[in-house]
């Protein structure tokens, strides 16, 4: 837990901790975040590409998986999911991650999921692409131009 100040600067500008029911009585735990990377290109999809190898490519993994994921924005999207090995400790970790296009041309997202409840792969997997496909870019704080116009019946009725 005292780790996860230091996530900022990596990039990192989200996580979540989630208790996943496992079996009649235990508990899994998973960590979510979200980085945002800018990339300085204009084109995002070799740049996105390259991003996903490289993450795929990491001597961490043990085992992994790699696909692209269509997503509703029709934005460029991989998922790369596999089993880690931390050095020096024995111990494997579980994570999903998903490497997609910010709306803005100028970043990469990249989701990832992880926890140490490897026999939980399938079912991380599977959070981490419905995840994915909520991701939607719009403005938080619209313009008054952009705000829908009054309507002459509910100005009556209030």
């Amino acid at each position: 837990m005292d780790g996860l100040t230091q996530l900022a600067g990596h990039r990192v500008v989200h996580t979540a901790l989630g208790l996943h029911p496992d079996d009649p009585t235990g508990v899994c735990t998973s960590l979510f975040s979200l980085t945002i990377r800018p990339t300085g290109e204009v084109d995002l999809n070799p740049i996105l590409a390259r991003t996903a190898l490289a993450i795929a490519e990491s001597s961490l993994w043990t085992s992994s998986l790699r696909r692209p994921v269509e997503l509703p924005s029709a934005l460029p999207c991989y998922l790369i999911a596999g089993t880690m090995s931390l050095p020096g400790t024995g111990q494997q970790l579980f994570q999903a991650r998903v490497a997609t296009a910010h709306a803005d041309g100028r970043h990469i997202l990249v989701l990832d999921l992880t926890s140490a409840a490897i026999h939980q792969a399938d079912g991380y997997t599977d959070i981490i692409e419905a995840i994915a496909h909520t991701v939607s870019f719009t403005d938080p704080a619209p313009s008054r131009a952009d705000s829908p116009g009054t309507s002459r019946v509910l100005e009556v009725l209030q």
